[in-house]
């Protein structure tokens, strides 16, 4: 779902809501309820200028959520608990890290970054997740109580807008400074993103990559 460049509104319309739910019903047991976070980008975080979209000779941690894409801009990448990110940029074990734009302060880790680089890509993803099994067992009003309080959710998921806004202000109060691509370097840093991104999961499940693939972009 890092991958979805609609909002969850525009996907219930679209069917990729339902085809989600169906994979996951299938595949893991699952009912997916509602998404509850929206409008969250990831970004690069460096303490390295960088003037193109290349982070080649560059140490960046990562999650798998973008180990592809940061592979494929050329970086040696390296996974570590959260917990261990501060340390690893003190020490100079890594030169940055990939995460939303949201949360850096919560970890600190904006005392040891100089750069955010924009774009974003992606959105980090935050779902309301039921056991397959016990959506089942529900009585029919039992199910409309809970959907329908999915979507009030879901309708409040603008708030994530104007907290990334605010991070964005804060982190240029903390002197973490932007880099910023735009125009043609814009467009080959977001296409990289997606093709490295949807590259790993086609190879994972051709069939279901696939056609995520074509529901999810617009």
């Amino acid at each position: 779902l890092k991958l979805t460049q609609m909002p969850i509104a525009e996907q219930r319309k679209t069917g990729a809501y339902d085809y989600i739910n169906r994979l996951w019903s299938q595949k893991g047991n699952m009912y997916y309820l509602a998404r509850i976070v929206e409008h969250q980008p990831f970004h690069v975080y460096l303490n390295k200028k960088i003037d193109r979209p290349d982070l080649t000779g560059l140490k960046i941690r990562v999650t798998p959520v973008y180990r592809d894409f940061f592979t494929a801009l050329g970086a040696t990448v390296m996974q570590t608990a959260p917990g261990e990110v501060y340390t690893a940029l003190e020490r100079g074990v890594v030169d940055g890290y990939g995460w939303p734009v949201g949360g850096i302060f919560d970890l600190n880790w904006h005392e040891r970054t100089k750069f955010r680089v924009d774009p974003g890509f992606y959105d980090a993803e935050v779902s309301l997740i039921v056991n397959l099994d016990a959506w089942n067992k529900l009585s029919p009003a039992q199910r409309d109580f809970l959907t329908r309080q999915g979507l009030a959710f879901e309708g409040l998921n603008d708030f994530w807008k104007t907290y990334a806004q605010e991070e964005i202000k804060r982190q240029a109060q903390a002197g973490i400074q932007v880099i910023r691509f735009e125009g043609a370097q814009a467009k080959q840093y977001l296409d990289r993103a997606y093709e490295a991104g949807w590259a790993g999961i086609v190879k994972v499940s051709p069939e279901h990559g696939a056609k995520m693939r074509d529901l999810f972009k617009r």
